[in-house]
């Protein structure tokens, strides 16, 4: 089970990212565990988490959840800006997967 979080400001385009993900996860038999979250609730979810992707227009955070993430093992990237704004969530998907290889 792969455990992957997208970190945003809470908006209403990356719970429909989450949903197109976990969509993608299902017709390709992966069982992941999917959910967007803002940053600030990050630090109460770490159990078991493998990938954290950054929102694009939240790019800033990403050296402070490095720092944080990343003694722990777990990735951090930014999403890919295209795949985002055009809600792709098999790119999306593709990417947290690519991280954890």
């Amino acid at each position: 089970m792969m455990k992957i979080i997208l970190v945003c400001s809470a908006g209403m385009s990356t719970s429909m990212l989450v949903n197109k993900m976990k969509k993608s996860a299902e017709e390709r038999n992966i069982t992941a565990d999917i959910e967007a979250m803002a940053e600030s609730e990050l630090k109460n979810n770490l159990d078991n988490l493998d990938v954290v992707l950054i929102g694009p227009q939240v790019r800033y955070l990403e050296k402070k959840i490095k720092a944080q993430l990343d003694p722990k093992g777990i990735k951090v990237e930014v999403m890919d800006q295209r795949a985002y704004g055009m809600i792709q969530g098999d790119k999306v998907l593709d990417q947290a997967i690519a991280l954890t290889e």
